[in-house]
């Protein structure tokens, strides 16, 4: 039993430590890529969207990346498909409920169809049962794409930095913006190989699968990032940056996490996703349209049905 109780006890302080070092890592990185985007003059709405959106969302990469190449497939997969679930049920559906959110449809028409688009391809590859090279190119060639055309058409001047909500810092030298974004590389680099081997430890002393690992406690421990960029983005009443994160860090977690591992180390998927966690990660993001089309955002009610919706699917996680 003291043996058993140790082994616990040391996945759990593996698992929180790796947290910390998750999320501290997270917050450098976009603390720095911020500073260093608004600095060269992007708009503060493209940051968000882009680099905010992109630089929470790297934890979710270093840890599936960790995972694949560790030979852990199902939490690799499970950890971008239940953070892209909690995005949208847990983080958004929270802030809605604190908070009506103000964004029209066609802010983020584009990054909703790349989302659903992704999700659709995802499911035609788990019904084959792999996810190929070939796949794994589409998708990160689709985001870096997508990642050019916004940065062409969104740049601005130094006027529309001035006048888009906050101006840009200049109180940071640029070599402190560049240490800053290695520091969060390097935490996260380090966070998310603890956090692999605590949260394999605990599935296998609990006797949990390692896709409902990833679906889970990985998913959510990974999406703190989020959580902390939303709940920032709420206090200072940016209903669009809010939206924008959630919206493209789930786009980013599909092409950017998912391709650059079959990219790197084509993955088997279980057919377990088809009949149940991507036709609830697609729901997620189509229940959206219908919102944004029609109360151009989300309301308190909206809310409710998001986390409630988010908390049926964890029970049925539990069967």
């Amino acid at each position: 039993m003291a043996t058993g109780y140790s082994i616990m006890l040391h996945a759990v302080t593996l698992v929180v430590g790796g947290l910390i070092m998750l999320v501290g890592g997270g917050e450098a990185l976009v603390g720095g890529a911020t500073r260093l985007a608004a600095r060269l003059g992007m708009k503060p709405l493209l940051i968000g969207l882009t680099i905010v959106a992109f630089g929470t969302s790297v934890p979710e990469l270093f840890v599936s990346l960790t995972a694949a190449f560790h030979g852990y497939p199902d939490i690799m997969i499970g950890n971008v498909i239940g953070s892209n679930i909690a995005n949208v049920g847990l983080i958004l559906g929270c802030c809605a409920l604190l908070a009506p959110l103000t964004l029209t449809i066609g802010e983020v028409w584009t990054e909703l169809l790349l989302v659903t688009g992704g999700g659709v391809l995802l499911m035609l590859c788990s019904g084959y049962g792999f996810f190929p090279r070939a796949m794994g190119l589409l998708f990160v060639l689709t985001l870096i794409g997508y990642t050019i055309v916004v940065g062409l058409n969104g740049r601005s001047g130094q006027n529309d930095a001035r006048q888009g909500g906050q101006p840009p810092e200049q109180t940071m030298g640029l070599p402190l913006m560049l240490a800053l974004i290695l520091l969060g590389l390097l935490l996260l680099a380090a966070g998310s190989n603890l956090f692999i081997r605590g949260a394999v430890d605990l599935a296998r002393y609990f006797g949990i699968s390692e896709l409902i690992i990833g679906l889970t406690l990985t998913a959510i421990g990974t999406s703190l990032p989020e959580l902390a960029a939303s709940l920032s983005a709420l206090r200072h009443n940016e209903s669009g940056l809010l939206i924008g994160n959630v919206i493209g860090s789930n786009m980013f977690n599909l092409f950017m996490v998912l391709g650059l591992t079959g990219l790197l180390k084509p993955f088997p998927l279980s057919s377990v996703l088809l009949h149940r966690d991507l036709p609830v990660m697609l729901a997620f993001t189509l229940v959206l349209i219908p919102i944004l089309h029609k109360t151009g955002g989300t309301r308190r009610l909206h809310g409710l049905l998001l986390t409630g919706g988010y908390l049926l699917y964890c029970l049925s996680l539990m069967e």
